[in-house]
Parts: structure tokens; sequence; C-alpha cells
């Protein structure tokens, strides 16, 4: 059954192409299927003919879990809450991943593209400010194949592309006019963590240059009058124990290279899943100490718009 409410219905912020140039990115969005170079490890494996490679997913959609969602950034939740689709398995290999249990136990399931349709617009229905890809990154040209079949059917609500931030520039550039709302992580500053935690010694590198133009297309966050998101960019940053983050290094690159007006949300949630537990200093929960030097260094950098904090 359609949501119904006497407030303003959200409009459509998450497509700005023609439906030709949406079926234009899909099929080069299929064709790379064919020789996986969706993310920077370019495994080069042919996911149509049943090759998996680093992701270990196919040419379907593998889907965890969806629905409303509360839990993240506020201007995505806003009263309805944020249309949340947590596809299963991932990119990177991340030794310390809290929703471990998708992306490295491959929780989940293959579904249809028409299934995968219908998801988005039950949550559409539901009263959802937006539909939030978790993990999208290695199932982009099944994402966008069920995006148009949703469209044609009357998805209006932004996109949201919620990624690890080790991403394929092409890509994302391949995105433009259809994701509204891009909220990256940007997880390590220092190659040698990044390999050593999340088998990505190009991380730092890669999500530099993918910010950049996710910035480029979407500009800083846009919120109405609700207090909702509905265009821009909003990056995510964990704060690791003893610094492994690079904090210092994170803000001041998205100060100084982005924008200081740039939505951040520097998280204070981490503690041991998975591998870390067996892996010292990770095997720990931070500090409000090292939590409290990581926004000080947001503030520092001069960044204005830190999530839960008025600079």
């Amino acid at each position: 059954m359609a949501h119904k409410s006497s407030e303003k219905r959200d409009t459509d912020h998450g497509s700005r192409l023609a439906p030709s140039g949406l079926s234009d990115k899909i099929r080069e969005a299929e064709t790379i299927l064919k020789k996986c170079e969706l993310c920077p490890r370019k495994c080069h494996v042919n996911r149509t003919a049943g090759q998996k490679g680093f992701c270990r997913t196919g040419d379907k959609p593998f889907v965890a879990s969806w629905g409303p969602h509360y839990g993240e950034e506020r201007p995505l939740v806003g009263r309805h809450g944020s249309g949340t689709i947590f596809f299963g398995h991932c990119n990177l290999g991340c030794i310390f991943c809290q929703n471990y249990s998708i992306s490295h136990l491959g929780e989940g399931q293959e579904i249809s593209f028409e299934k995968l349709a219908s998801v988005m617009l039950e949550l559409q229905d539901a009263g959802c400010h937006n539909i939030n890809l978790v993990t999208p990154t290695h199932q982009v040209p099944m994402i966008l194949r069920a995006y148009e079949i949703a469209k044609g059917k009357g998805l209006s609500i932004p996109i949201v592309y919620n990624c690890g931030g080790y991403e394929s520039l092409h890509i994302i550039e391949l995105l433009e006019g259809i994701v509204a709302i891009y909220m990256p992580d940007f997880k390590y500053f220092d190659p040698e963590m990044a390999l050593l935690y999340s088998a990505a010694r190009d991380y730092p590198e890669t999500a530099m240059t993918v910010i950049k133009e996710m910035h480029r297309q979407v500009g800083d966050l846009q919120i109405d009058e609700r207090g909702v998101a509905v265009r821009g960019l909003l990056v995510r940053h964990l704060v690791l124990p003893e610094g492994i983050a690079g904090t210092k290094g994170v803000v001041r690159f998205i100060a100084e290279e982005i924008s200081k007006n740039t939505y951040i949300n520097i998280m204070n949630q981490y503690h041991p899943c998975f591998r870390a537990f067996e892996t010292p200093p990770l095997n720990r929960n931070i500090t409000d100490r090292e939590y409290k030097d990581a926004v000080r260094m947001a503030i520092d950098a001069g960044l204005k718009r830190i999530d839960g904090i008025t600079t």
C-alpha cells in the first residue's frame, strides 16, 4: 500500500538523465562485467560467464536485507527513514568490518532485477526519503538495470550511493545524473595502513580522486526545510585506535581539496569485529580522548559541518 502523508512529498531529485542516456550507461556497465573493472582491483574476470573475482559476486543482484533505516545520518533519516538496501559481499577486505557477516561471510541471496526494482518501490511507498544503496560498488550494473525498471514504474526519491570509498573513477563518472547523494567512507590516509587492514594499498589515492569527482557532480550537501538531504556529498570517517585512520590527513584533504562546507560524520562507534580481535591495536574500542582528538582535528582543519557539532 502506498504511503500517504500530509507532509510535502519528496520530489524527483535522483535523476537528471534522459531515458536513452540511462540505457547507454547500463549497456556500458554490463559490458565492463565481461572483463570486470568495476572497482580499482580490476580482476578482469568474466562475471557474465560465472567467473568471480575478489568480491565473489556474479552478474545478478546479491542482496542481504532491506528496509527503512533510522540509524543513518540525520539528513538521510528525516521522519520516515532511509530506504536502505544492503548488498552482499564487498570489494574491500577490512579485517574489522562491522557488517562482516554480509561483506565477508556472504550473507544474502541472489535476486532478480525485477525484485530489486520492486524493493526500491516498496521503500518509496513506505515513505522513505531516499534509496540508500549500501556497498553498491561491485553491483553497479545490476543496480542500474533494476533502477531503470523502477524509474519506469514511478521511482522518484533520491538515490544515495553509500560506499567504502574504493571506487573506479570511470564508474563514478558513469553514475553522473543518476546518484543524487554520494556518501563515501574515507577510511585511511596512509597506504600502508590501507594495505595492512583492507588489502588496498592504493585506497587513499583512489578515495581522494573519486571524492573530488563526487563533489564535482553533486556539490555540498543540500538539506531542505524538513531537514532532509536532497543532493550533495556526505563523507564518513571512522576513527580507529592509535590514529590508524590518519584522521588529520583526511580532514585536511577534505577542507583544502573538497570544501570546508563538506558534511562529514566523524564516527566514534568503532569496536572490534571479525579478525580485529587477533590484531592489536584494533582489538580494542577507541577511547574518548582518541575521538575528541579526531573531532578537534576536523575543527582545526576548518570544516564547518561536522555531524552533531556546531562549529
